[in-house]
């Protein structure tokens, strides 16, 4: 009976020592938890912070930690154990990309913000050439998808993985502008401010059908130029076949052509009026993610949809960079047609 004791004593005492030793574990879970969290909120407030730079071809690569030179190193995700927290630098790194962007607009292509709403507190803005609403000629109204995405972005991820010249609409621009065209860039995913804490919605811009609507009737239907040409990419699409629905007599008098890069826009086009249907028809065209070749038709069937080819890319994010070429040639055969 004594030696059952004592067995039960010694067993008593190795739990209570093992119970010690997973509280004390979980204590250090817990504040291991809370460092991890309160390190996601103290990122650098700048891109060089990080220690990166863009190079002279657009691409983000790692900064020397010691003497401060450009690397050829590319932007490096995993750099702790920890997959929370490589997701939320990646997040912190990729918030600074959006104001990079706006600079670029403004300073390398002069381009100017335009209120949206005008004159509202808060209020969001797009962007626009010099010429956008004096152009007597021709305008181009680049809208980009869904997401973290801002005005002049196609995707932030191949602005941080690839390089400037895929991931944003940059290129469009600069080709817009040689090609003697006004351009609009749309920020249609801007669509809140934080006020005292509190996060509040853009009256007429709280998302991205109402931003784009406004912009077109008080922007674009006051624009002079004669025709219009509409690029968009993604859940961009859904944005324009709504705005040749809600605008049809304006887009079916000026714009003269729908360029599309993996538009996600179909069912919407199905619940169209069939006069709607038949115009985004003849002059819309939908650049698709495919392993095919580039401008390979893919479909071409005017009563399910708009004619959809082959972006000449597999990935999702690449199509807007890889048919660039294939869809400015496009705008131009409908212009000139």
């Amino acid at each position: 009976m004594l030696k059952l004791q004592i067995k039960r004593m010694k067993i008593l005492q190795k739990s209570l020592v093992l119970l010690s030793q997973l509280s004390i574990l979980r204590g250090f879970r817990v504040i291991s938890a809370e460092m991890s969290c309160s390190a996601t909120k103290k990122f650098p407030s700048s891109i060089r912070k990080f220690g990166y730079a863009f190079n002279s071809d657009g691409k983000l690569c790692q900064l020397d930690p010691i003497s401060g030179d450009l690397t050829d190193k590319p932007f490096e995700f995993n750099v702790s154990p920890d997959p929370t927290y490589n997701q939320k630098r990646y997040e912190a790194l990729g918030e600074l990309i959006t104001p990079y962007v706006y600079e670029l607009l403004i300073n390398d292509l002069n381009l100017k913000k335009l209120e949206v709403p005008e004159g509202q507190t808060p209020s969001s803005f797009i962007f626009a050439s010099e010429d956008a609403l004096s152009n007597p000629d021709k305008l181009i109204v680049l809208i980009h998808g869904s997401g973290v995405v801002r005005a002049g972005q196609w995707a932030r991820s191949l602005i941080i993985n690839d390089n400037i010249q895929s991931g944003t609409q940059i290129p469009y621009i600069e080709q817009a502008m040689a090609n003697g065209y006004g351009i609009l860039v749309l920020n249609t995913n801007d669509n809140t401010r934080v006020i005292d804490g509190k996060v509040v919605p853009i009256k007429e811009s709280s998302n991205a059908l109402e931003h784009a609507s406004w912009v077109w009737k008080n922007y674009v239907m006051k624009a002079t130029a004669k025709k219009i040409a509409v690029v968009a990419h993604s859940y961009g699409g859904v944005c324009a076949v709504e705005l040749a629905n809600s605008f049809f007599e304006d887009f079916s008098a000026r714009v003269f052509a729908i360029a599309l890069t993996d538009s996600v826009h179909s069912m919407k086009f199905r619940h169209l009026r069939p006069e709607v249907q038949k115009y985004l028809y003849k002059v819309g065209r939908n650049w698709v993610s495919s392993a095919e070749p580039l401008d390979k038709i893919l479909e071409d069937d005017p009563k399910s949809d708009i004619t959809a080819v082959s972006a000449g890319h597999k990935k999702h994010e690449m199509t807007s960079w890889s048919c660039k070429d294939s869809l400015f040639k496009y705008l131009q055969e409908c212009y000139q047609h």
